[in-house]
């Protein structure tokens, strides 16, 4: 009895230069992606590697359990997602040309059917089409989540560093160091300077920092206690905290807000901070 699955896999796999060649010449041109006829010759070879995992991928999928597809599909999937971010490619992009890869691949299925000497029964060519359509949703689900879990990590890696570039502290001297803050100080970014300025102090060696809000256009309750928290954790490690550079706006906001400031060591400006505290310390 003739195992239809094997032979169809076979035929794929001596074919798979072609499928990679038909799906190639469906490319458009003039677009600004990876898959633009026009995307150059080395980004070409790039496809071309690719199309030929994805093929073989896709074929391995008739052989049941023994073609491995599932070990194939994760390979294929970290593979793509990882190329797809390098060259800043879409999910959408990504969809459509697999769509194309599905059509030609089908083709070539149907191909393999009208050369056969005998009849392929209809039942066999129903299953093929289930099993190969599966496969490439599979794929594309695969894709999806492996595109979605690298593109958070990159995500959040780019807000660690804009946290830390948002909480920079400069040091004047070996255990003095300045916190100037700038732009609107949310809830989200008071917490992150909650965790990055304490750790920061410890790393850098401060025991006396200057925060300076000068730079600080709006600052509501939730945030003002979140800044008292910072210096209460900061006094707690033995870091001295000053607030210097508060604006009159925010002053009088403070009041009518209830905020109490008369327990912090507070200047009306960084220059005059470091004129009373640093130089005097410095004479000293």
């Amino acid at each position: 009895m003739m195992d239809w699955n094997k032979e169809l896999n076979l035929y794929l796999m001596d074919n798979i230069t072609t499928i990679t060649d038909e799906w190639l010449d469906l490319r458009d041109s003039g677009k600004k992606s990876i898959y633009s006829s026009d995307a150059g010759t080395a980004t070409e070879e790039t496809l071309r590697e690719q199309n030929n995992l994805t093929n073989r991928t896709i074929a391995s999928s008739l052989l049941g359990p023994s073609g491995n597809f599932e070990e194939q599909k994760e390979e294929w999937a970290e593979l793509i997602a990882k190329s797809r971010l390098a060259s800043n490619t879409s999910i959408a992009e990504v969809v459509d040309a697999l769509s194309r890869v599905r059509k030609v691949f089908w083709r070539q299925v149907e191909r393999f059917v009208g050369q056969q000497t005998e009849t392929v029964p209809v039942t066999v060519v129903l299953q093929w089409g289930e099993t190969i359509h599966v496969a490439f949703d599979e794929l594309l689900t695969a894709f999806s989540a492996m595109y979605f879990k690298l593109m958070t990590t990159r995500l959040n890696a780019q807000q660690s560093l804009i946290v830390e570039l948002s909480s920079p502290i400069i040091k004047i001297n070996e255990t003095i160091g300045i916190l100037p803050l700038v732009g609107d100080i949310d809830t989200e970014r008071a917490k992150a300077i909650l965790e990055v300025v304490p750790a920061r102090c410890m790393e850098a060696g401060i025991i006396k920092l200057f925060i300076d809000l000068s730079g600080v256009s709006i600052i509501d309750t939730m945030v003002a206690n979140q800044l008292f928290e910072v210096i209460q954790v900061l006094n707690l490690l033995g870091v001295k905290s000053t607030i210097t550079g508060i604006r009159p706006e925010i002053a009088q906001t403070s009041i009518q807000l209830g905020l109490d400031f008369s327990t912090i060591d507070t200047h009306s400006s960084l220059q005059q901070a470091l004129k009373d505290k640093y130089i005097v310390e410095k004479v000293d």
